[in-house]
């Protein structure tokens, strides 16, 4: 497939709308496990069961990494959301996958990297989805106190909140997404799936995700 890195952000959001991999409730907002009040839930493990578009996904992810990372020696998924899509990737570009476990196991050799990456390597972290982006922080840090180096952590989707931006930023971790908040209004917009009214609302939760709903 013929990937067009301009048009990617748009091409994923779209498919994550049509599938309902995300949903739009800026009148009903859901509530996070954090307890943040949001009027937008994103569940990408949804594109496992779209063959489509779990092929443009890994289409997409490949693309990003032959222009931008071409010397990437592993691909490397999150657990759990980011295993099957760093295989796909794998597989497409012949390179070797591991994944990152959120913490060591508690038995047997007690790995928190599961497959194989040597030091030295340099590594592409998979991620579904960056909220607040400290799994993926957790993740890329793991690979790099196992003596390789992330060159970047690379996801589907990113709320594009200020707070994740800082993290990676602090961290000193590089993220790029397939798509974005910011790519998703637009697209929603078009397609009918948000009205005008609504959408000052929905770009008020990114800048301030605290106070909203309040």
């Amino acid at each position: 497939m013929t990937i067009s890195l301009a048009q990617i952000p748009e091409q994923i959001a779209a498919h994550l709308l049509r599938i309902k991999a995300v949903a739009l409730r800026p009148q009903q907002p859901f509530t996070w496990t954090s307890g943040i009040k949001s009027p937008i839930y994103c569940d990408n493990r949804l594109t496992m069961g779209y063959p489509e578009v779990r092929e443009l996904i890994a289409d997409a992810f490949a693309a990003v990494i032959r222009e931008r990372y071409p010397d990437a020696e592993v691909i490397a998924g999150t657990a759990t959301a980011g295993i099957p899509h760093a295989a796909w990737v794998a597989q497409k570009l012949n390179l070797p996958m591991a994944y990152v476990r959120d913490k060591a196991k508690g038995h047997g050799k007690e790995n928190q990297i599961e497959g194989l990456i040597r030091e030295g390597q340099k590594v592409i972290v998979i991620e579904d989805l960056i909220s607040t982006g400290g799994s993926s922080i957790k993740a890329a840090k793991a690979v790099e106190q196992a003596g390789a180096a992330t060159l970047a952590v690379l996801a589907i989707f990113s709320y594009q909140l200020d707070k994740a931006t800082q993290a990676f930023a602090e961290a000193g971790v590089k993220l790029e997404s397939l798509s974005n908040y910011s790519s998703l209004m637009d697209v929603a917009l078009r397609e009918g799936a948000i009205q005008e009214s609504e959408l000052e609302l929905l770009r008020s939760w990114r800048q301030d995700p605290a106070s909203f709903g309040q």
